[in-house]
C-alpha cells in the first residue's frame, strides 16, 4: 500500500487536490490538545471515493467538544482491500466501506459488533459517466452495448463500487446483458471506483460506470464530463461503523458524520444524505430513478455475493474469468 504522510489543518477543507486517494495514508491534526475528548488519534480506514468529504468533515468534527483533541490517521483504498486489511491487522477504529459485506466481514471476525451492521452513512445510484456535451448519446444501457462504445468499470474483486454496477446492470437488463458488456465492450478494470475514474478522466473510454457522487465530485473538480442516470438503477448503501476496541471519540465521530452539518459536506459532494432533513433540502439534485431497486431485488449481498461473485461457482465471476480478468481476491 503507497503512503503518504499530509498534516491537513481545519482551515484546509478544500485540500484534496485531483483525482488521487486510493491506497493512501495521511495523518490530519487539528493542533488542539484539550478539552472534549482529550488528546487521542483515531484510525478511519475508508473505501477510496470518499476521501472529499472526509477532507472537510474531519475538520469541522475537531471544532466541535466531541472532537476537541482528537487527530486523525486515514486510509482510503478499493473497499474489499480495505476491509481485508483491517481484518489482517491494520489498526482502524471507525470504518465505512463501499457495501455492507465488507463490514461483515469485520463483524464475522469479532472486530466490529452486529449493531454496527445496516447503519448507512450516505446512499447513491450508479450512473454513467461520459463526455462532455455526451458525444456518443449515452442513455441506456442498450446504449453501452452499441458496436464500438468501451465501457471503464473497476475490478469487482477488489472494489465494490464495481459490484454495484454490475448488480444494477444485472437488475436492469439481465445477466446474458452483463457478459456482452464484459466480454466485448469492458476493455480495463481497474482496482479501485477512484482509479477507475482517474482511468476515465485520464482518456480511456466512452463512459464509466460509477457512482452518481462520482460524477458530481469530478465536476466540481473542473472535470470535462457529464453524467446521465439511467430509469433502472440500484440504490447504493454505504455503511459506517466504529470497530469494537476503539475509544468513545470514534462513536462521536461516526455520531458526527451521521448530523446535519456533516451530511450537508456529503451533499456538496454528491453523496445522497441519510439525514431525511438535508436530503429533503437537497430534493432538486437527487432526484429518484422511476424504476430505482435495492440488493434486496436478488435477496441481498449475502446471497449475490454466493450466486454472482463466488471466485469458483459465482456467474459473474466466470465471466470475468473467460474476459482474462482475474478473480482473486
Amino acid at each position: 500500500m503507497r503512503t503518504r504522510l499530509l498534516a491537513i489543518p481545519a482551515v484546509a477543507a478544500l485540500a484534496a487536490a485531483g483525482c488521487g486517494g486510493a491506497s493512501d495514508s495521511k495523518d490530519a491534526s487539528s493542533g488542539s490538545a484539550a478539552g472534549g475528548a482529550g488528546k487521542q488519534q483515531l484510525s478511519l480506514v475508508a473505501y477510496s471515493t470518499p476521501e472529499v468529504v472526509y477532507d472537510q468533515v474531519i475538520p469541522q468534527f475537531q471544532k466541535t467538544e466531541a472532537g476537541s483533541g482528537v487527530t486523525f490517521k486515514t486510509s482510503y483504498g478499493a473497499s474489499g482491500d480495505q476491509s481485508r486489511a483491517v481484518e489482517a491487522g491494520q489498526k482502524a477504529d471507525v470504518v465505512t466501506f463501499s457495501l455492507e459485506p465488507d463490514l461483515d466481514r469485520l463483524v464475522k471476525a469479532g472486530l466490529a459488533s452486529d449493531s454496527a451492521t445496516g447503519k448507512w452513512v450516505s446512499t447513491s445510484v450508479v450512473s454513467f459517466i461520459v463526455r462532455k456535451g455526451n458525444p456518443k448519446n449515452i442513455k441506456t444501457w442498450d446504449d453501452l452495448v452499441k458496436p464500438g462504445i468501451e465501457v471503464v468499470t473497476p475490478n469487482p474483486f477488489s472494489s465494490g463500487a464495481a459490484k454495484w454496477n454490475l448488480m444494477a446492470a444485472v437488475g436492469a437488463k439481465g445477466l446474458p446483458y452483463v457478459d456482452t458488456l464484459i466480454t466485448k465492450h469492458v476493455k480495463v478494470q481497474p482496482k479501485s471506483g477512484r482509479e477507475a475514474l482517474q482511468t476515465f478522466t485520464s482518456g480511456t473510454g466512452d463512459v464509466l460506470l460509477s457512482y452518481e457522487n462520482e460524477a458530481i465530485t469530478a465536476q466540481k473538480k473542473g472535470q470535462s464530463v457529464d453524467y446521465v442516470i439511467p430509469d433502472d438503477t440500484i440504490k447504493i448503501e454505504n455503511p459506517i461503523a466504529v470497530t469494537s476496541k476503539a475509544p468513545s471519540a470514534a462513536t462521536g465521530f461516526v455520531n458526527y458524520a451521521l448530523s446535519k452539518p456533516a451530511q450537508q459536506v456529503f451533499a456538496s459532494w454528491g453523496y445522497r444524505p441519510v439525514n431525511q432533513e438535508v436530503l429533503a433540502a437537497n430534493k432538486s439534485k437527487f432526484p429518484t430513478p422511476s424504476g430505482l431497486f435495492t440488493i434486496e431485488k436478488f435477496g441481498g449481498w449475502s446471497k449475490v455475493n454466493d450466486a454472482y461473485f463466488d471466485p469458483e461457482k459465482g456467474s459473474i465471476a466466470k465471466i470475468e474469468d473467460a474476459a482474462g480478468v482475474s478473480t482473486a481476491k
